[in-house]
């Protein structure tokens, strides 16, 4: 139950939901105990009225005794009905307070978890699925959930009408009473050892299942491959395979859950013998009467169901302990990019990056070493390195997604650690190498960055991106919904677009990494001209393997192997015949081959 500590704050917060729910579940439980005992006393003034009965059913008395039984009986009747009415109505109450606390919570936790995730940094995403943090949020939660809901309020009804009925039943008899709960405690253990099989035999499925759509995913995004390559049929193999595996698994958990039922009705039927068989030998010496028999049926039956969720909350709770510890785990995730002083101010864009050196902190991998250059506000830089030299890493330095393992590096002059994390990477227009886009208007994707939509920043960004043009040649202009990842778009149009998003909240730094590298020659040149409008009075910070890209920039780097080798204009870095000018050559010969 540990783990499920931390839920209190909630069960504190929905107190009232909570504490009606008892107060509800206490009222409906005395509506529950009060028609068994009306069952005893008319069952037992009908066995007696009977033979009353009979000594005037041939007189003048008849009709009027007659009568007078039928009454009594009619108003017997109405009573139980109206105690059956009044229990369901605080039954009803009981699901409006505790079912619905218990989706209050699953609410609130959601959107804390949402939120937590939002602020733990870039090495936790890298550390840890998508798929397993959707199941942290989605199915854990809904477990959890299950607990608060079901669990308490069935726990909350075990808890209230244990006492109740098995007290009244203690105070009328003692030895019946033993004799019918006898069968009790044996449903309860193997209803619980059934459900831990049915919870286990679920998961199985649930796990096959995943496999199953996982599958069924990669093929159907896959189709081009398997159908350029003919592997349709093992395809399906494949597949006929995964699903004769789930097959298997549902059949199995079938034979478990036929065994519920029956094992709950067995042992309800040898508690209802035993109350009748003792119950009758009191009859037989006098000591009880008729009625007394039926009223203990009655309660046995009362009892079966919150004996037999006694298996099941315990199995729920498990479930939700489990799921809750998985949840805390990220809960206790803390956010290591923390701001040192909160700083929220416009930047001009001058950054001198200073002996810095980076090692990832998940895999261990040294991206960096001893690496230091400087961009004046306003000024150019194309970093450039062939693939793993440590161009992005650079990127996600100055972003603050990582903090440096040693060297510093300077923003306007004060350490990029001091600045607010938010404020900092609003005044950056990032474009990432994998462009991604949402399934929505363009218009939307373009402004996705404005605190404040304005058409006319939108249009403006478009324009200076290169892609007002593809944009209103569209049916419906800027509000075109993209599909997923953009996939209506062309490449070239997805990052000039990408573009018009990072420099549509005119960012005092502009970062592109490595944009251009999934694009053509013919289309890198028409967003290079693009930019060169854009980087006009901005700094602007060029990531790239091609030397091509480097052209628009005042000053070059080159990093090869995390270290910085050589630093300079194009000119000079030709002249000096180092690496850039080996890139550049073999660049050019490349395109020129392939142009030929």
């Amino acid at each position: 139950m540990k783990p499920l500590w931390r839920l209190n704050k909630y069960l504190l917060k929905y107190k009232g939901y909570l504490l009606l729910g008892i107060l509800f579940t206490i009222i409906s439980n005395i509506f529950v105990i009060i028609p068994a005992q009306l069952v005893r006393i008319a069952i037992d003034y009908v066995v007696e009225s009977f033979t009353f009965y009979q000594v005037f059913s041939e007189g003048e008395l008849s009709v009027e005794a007659r009568s007078a039984f039928l009454k009594f009986i009619f108003i017997f009747g109405v009573l139980i009905l109206v105690m059956a009415l009044l229990r369901g109505f605080f039954l009803f109450l009981i699901r409006q307070t505790i079912i619905i606390m218990s989706r209050l919570v699953e609410f609130d936790m959601k959107n804390e978890i949402f939120d937590h995730y939002q602020k733990l940094p870039l090495s936790f995403y890298r550390r840890n699925s998508t798929g397993d943090l959707m199941a942290r949020i989605t199915e854990d939660v809904s477990r959890v959930r299950m607990y608060l809901g079901p669990a308490i309020m069935y726990g909350l009804n075990l808890v209230v009408l244990f006492p109740l009925v098995i007290g009244y039943m203690l105070s009328v008899n003692v030895e019946l009473t033993i004799y019918s709960l006898l069968p009790l405690p044996v449903l309860s253990i193997s209803i619980y050892f059934v459900n831990n099989l049915i919870n286990e035999r679920s998961e199985k499925i649930q796990r096959s299942l995943s496999g199953l759509s996982t599958f069924v995913q990669e093929a159907f995004s896959g189709i081009r491959v398997l159908k350029a390559f003919v592997r349709e049929d093992d395809s399906a193999n494949d597949f006929r395979k995964a699903s004769e595996d789930y097959k298997d698994k549902s059949i199995r958990l079938t034979l478990v859950q036929s065994l519920f039922y029956p094992l709950i009705l067995a042992l309800i039927g040898i508690s209802t013998i035993l109350t009748v068989y003792m119950g009758g030998m009191q009859v037989i010496d006098g000591t009880i009467g008729y009625g007394v028999i039926a009223e203990f049926i009655l309660y046995v039956n009362m009892l079966t169901w919150p004996v037999t969720s006694l298996g099941w909350v315990t199995s729920i709770i498990q479930r939700a302990a489990a799921s809750q510890q998985r949840i805390n785990e990220f809960l206790d995730e803390k956010n290591d990019i923390i701001s040192t002083e909160n700083l929220d101010v416009l930047i001009k864009g001058d950054i001198r990056v200073k002996n810095v050196s980076f090692v990832y902190p998940d895999s261990g991998i040294k991206a960096l070493q001893d690496v230091s250059f400087s961009i004046n506000s306003g000024e150019s830089l194309a970093i450039i390195g062939t693939t793993g030299s440590g161009k992005s890493t650079i990127a996600n330095l100055l972003m603050r997604m990582y903090d440096v393992s040693s060297g510093q590096i300077d923003i306007d002059g004060r350490n990029i650690q001091v600045y607010d994390t938010a404020s900092l990477r609003k005044q950056i227009g990032f474009v990432p190498q994998d462009v991604f886009l949402f399934s929505d208007s363009i218009a939307n994707n373009i402004g996705f960055g404005l605190d404040e939509f304005k058409a006319e920043q939108i249009e403006k960004a478009a324009k200076d991106a290169d892609v007002y043009e593809n944009i209103i040649d569209f049916p419906k202009g800027f509000e075109t919904k993209l599909g997923e990842r953009g996939i209506t778009l062309s490449g070239g149009q997805k990052q000039r677009v990408s573009i018009a998003r990072a420099i549509a909240k005119e960012p005092s730094i502009l970062l592109l990494d490595d944009c251009l590298s999934a694009v053509d020659t013919k289309t890198e040149n028409a967003i290079l001209n693009s930019l060169k409008k854009i980087m006009v009075n901005r700094t602007s910070i060029i990531i790239s393997h091609r030397v091509s890209s480097a052209k628009l920039a005042d000053k070059i780097i080159v990093l090869d192997d995390g270290k910085l080798v050589e630093q300079g204009t194009h000119d000079y870095l030709m002249d000096k015949k180092g690496v850039y000018a080996e890139l550049y050559e073999k660049q050019t010969q490349n395109n020129e081959a392939i142009e030929e």
